[in-house]
């Protein structure tokens, strides 16, 4: 009797079993696995590339050997050679089942794209950025009251905004000179807010009344998804927005079986 194999798909999750000799992509078309081909498995598009996982993997209930899949063959060499593949990959319509096998497919290989929508829009939000902008008009120098810049423009910030006990590092101390003296000892600080941070940091200095804005990034990093929101901080408003699947879903929806399966490699 002709053995067969168990084959699995991440991240779908789908699984069968299959004879040796089955090529990966045929299987992938038996389980209705989402992966690409448009050459007619000739090796020729690429569009199939799979990477194989092998080890223990105590989640699927499977141990995958070395030679779960046919050798490096011709067609993948001359396809590498053309036009470059990337190490640990294979074609999948020329790797076949010789044993155990878990498949990995990568989102390039997908016909269906993931398309994935988070937007930050859908709830009211108040705006309370750790970073903000403070205009200061500085105390010139005086030979009768002698005190540095760095001095004067955090007692200024203390005066005008309330500010206690701001600070800067030594790349603000370089160019605090020069600005001062451009904007005619009127300044616009960013200053940094840190959350239990009891001394604010000063950041960025503009000559003068700085009338531009300032941007931050929002990420969200979940389970299944990441998202990224590109802010006005000033307004809140959000300028542009990404999101993707979080590449760690293929070793589990849940964080426990991701924990668990880096605890058993």
């Amino acid at each position: 009797m002709t053995q067969e194999h168990l084959v699995l798909f991440t991240p779908s999750g789908r699984r069968g079993w299959f004879e040796t000799g089955t090529p990966i992509l045929t299987a992938a078309r038996k389980l209705g696995v989402d992966l690409d081909s448009v050459c007619g498995g000739r090796g020729i598009c690429s569009k199939c590339q799979i990477t194989p996982s092998f080890g223990d993997f105590s989640k699927h209930g499977v141990t995958v050997a070395k030679g779960a899949l046919s050798e490096w063959n011709s067609v993948e060499q001359r396809y590498k050679d053309k036009r470059g593949l990337v190490d640990g990959r294979r074609l999948g319509c020329q790797a076949t089942v010789q044993g155990d096998i878990v498949i990995d497919v990568p989102p390039e290989s997908q016909v269906h794209k993931q398309v994935v929508r988070k937007r930050a829009e859908v709830i009211d939000i108040t705006v309370n950025p750790s970073i903000r902008l403070y205009y200061v008009e500085v105390e010139e120098p005086d030979m009768h009251n002698p005190s540095g810049d760095l001095e004067r423009l955090v007692d200024a910030l203390e005066k005008q905004w309330q500010l206690k006990g701001v600070q800067a590092d030594f790349n603000i101390l370089l160019q605090m000179q020069q600005v001062l003296r451009k904007g005619e000892w009127k300044v616009t600080c960013a200053v940094h807010h840190a959350d239990g941070e009891t001394n604010p940091q000063i950041i960025h200095l503009w000559s003068g009344l700085y009338e531009g804005t300032i941007y931050g990034v929002a990420v969200d990093v979940g389970s299944t998804t990441i998202a990224a929101d590109l802010c006005d901080l000033t307004s809140g408003e959000v300028l542009g927005s990404a999101s993707a699947m979080n590449p760690q879903i293929r070793f589990g929806e849940d964080l426990m079986s991701r924990v668990s399966l880096r605890h058993d490699e």
